[in-house]
């Protein structure tokens, strides 16, 4: 095997420490997506779990006042 100089040592690790660099950019790109899906579908849940309870207050007061009009 030949053998490796000085040059072609530091010309590997520099190789090695931009794959190393670009690898962990892609994961923390992959993560901050992965964060805002999650922030996205809690965001839809808290909205159907809002409209849920206002529904459910708008059946609370409709039954009310019909209970009013009926004492009347």
């Amino acid at each position: 095997m030949a053998e490796r100089t000085k040059a072609d040592r530091q010309a590997a690790a520099k190789k090695g420490a931009a794959t190393r660099q670009r690898n962990a950019a892609e994961k923390s790109g992959a993560d901050a997506a992965e964060s805002a899906k999650s922030a996205g579908k809690a965001g839809i849940s808290a909205a159907k779990s809002l409209a849920d309870a206002v529904r459910q207050a708008a059946k609370s007061v409709a039954s009310r006042v019909g209970a009013s009009r009926k004492a009347r």
